[in-house]
């Protein structure tokens, strides 16, 4: 048979999601419309995608949309192929019922055991054989604040079922971003080779104020910081990231810190919270000063007095000894051997488990590929990575899951 030319897209963002099999479950919310994206976006990470439609849902969206997205003929009545067994039964095809929009009256169905609609009776086949449910509520708020909804999301969560969301915006239970959705979703079939650990992440760059308006910075842009909290994330590890950003990170705990006291201060303060490992991934200010009270004219020369900044790893290691800490060597203009020899001296002198090392002179700074060696201690050798700030997120969780499985 021809392969659908939407099959063309598979994996090309990653493989995340390979060898998995999704049913997308699709209610009658005017939030169907986002489902076709939705569903490409799964299959860019490597997923099969099935979409199965109540009646409703095919109101608002036509199934030849969703043909289109996924691939495959769209489920929207049941036949006697009995296709909530094939893919939802015991030993059933699908690794994932992700039902997406639901609306208030298909949770209310789904927690009430009612079977009228291909989506409820997907949804009874899945709890009935252990195959994971996440749903992603979509409705008016009011709907949601409904006290009869709320008791039935506690039902179903009681049954070990997932929620993604929902947005609380203008009046509105609006469904939760596309990028939120795929990222639980690989959490929900990922690994979970870290469930259990947590880990604290820096990333980025910190500021040193000269006055209240000036700051002295670097080009770090916290990209790959930002990608091996993703990464961790997905691993199903409890994630904490420190940083002078506001991304909002689905699932991810983030503390603002601008300075760099900020930031060791804050990191210090997080651990006694328990963590596994510490990822040093901020480019840290080497050197700070006392910032002037007031904004400082312009006009003449200027000279500021800098003295060193407090240096994170070294305060870290002294307080938490047995901590796994990873952290990062940036240098410039150097030739391998040279970047490698640095990297060894900074592994042994700071007390790090790992570490990461680059030259920037030519990439890695506010790029979204990198070139990096990642030295272990104890290990004579080193790793070389080239690609995607995610691909060596995934390299630098792959060496530090293998050290805490040796511990």
């Amino acid at each position: 048979m021809r392969e659908h030319p939407t099959l063309w897209i598979k994996s090309n963002t990653s493989a995340s999601l390979a060898n998995k099999t999704i049913v997308l479950a699709v209610t009658g919310s005017i939030a169907a419309v986002r489902t076709v994206e939705l569903a490409r976006e799964f299959i860019r990470r490597g997923a099969d995608v099935y979409a199965v439609m109540s009646e409703a849902a095919s109101w608002i969206i036509n199934p030849m949309a969703l043909h289109y997205a996924t691939g495959h003929e769209v489920i929207h009545r049941l036949t006697g192929a009995v296709e909530h067994v094939e893919f939802c039964g015991m030993g059933g095809k699908a690794d994932l019922l992700l039902i997406a929009p639901a609306t208030a009256n298909t949770i209310g169905k789904i927690a009430a055991g009612i079977d009228d609609t291909p989506v409820t009776t997907f949804a009874t086949t899945a709890l009935g054989s252990g195959i994971p449910v996440l749903i992603v509520p979509a409705m008016h708020e009011a709907m949601y604040n409904h006290p009869v909804l709320a008791k039935n999301i506690e039902t179903l969560k009681s049954w070990g079922v997932g929620f993604i969301g929902p947005q609380i915006q203008e009046g509105i239970a609006k469904i939760a971003s596309n990028e939120e959705i795929v990222l639980k979703v690989e959490r929900e079939l990922g690994s979970k080779e870290l469930a259990g650990r947590k880990l604290l992440i820096t990333s980025g760059s910190t500021a040193e104020a000269i006055d209240p308006i000036r700051i002295l910075t670097n080009r770090a842009s916290g990209k790959t910081g930002v990608e091996i909290a993703l990464e961790a994330y997905r691993r199903a590890a409890e994630v904490t990231i420190v940083h002078r950003n506001k991304l909002g990170l689905p699932g991810i705990k983030e503390i603002y810190a601008e300075s760099a006291l900020q930031m060791t201060e804050a990191v210090l303060e997080e651990l006694a919270r328990d963590y596994d490992v510490l990822i040093s991934a901020a480019a840290i200010s080497d050197y700070t000063l006392d910032a002037a009270d007031t904004k400082i004219k312009s006009g003449g020369e200027l000279t500021l007095q800098f003295r060193p900044a407090p240096k994170l790893i070294t305060k870290v290691r002294d307080k938490y000894p047995e901590l796994l800490i990873a952290g990062f060597k940036a240098e410039t203009g150097t030739s391998v051997d040279e970047l490698i020899k640095r990297a060894k001296n900074t592994l042994e002198t700071s007390k790090l488990d790992l570490i990461v090392a680059n030259d920037v002179a030519e990439s890695g700074i506010g790029t979204d590929d990198n070139e990096v060696y990642i030295l272990t201690a104890g290990d004579p050798g080193h790793i070389h990575i080239k690609g995607s700030k995610k691909v060596i997120a995934s390299a630098l969780l792959d060496e530090i899951s293998y050290i805490i499985s040796r511990k």
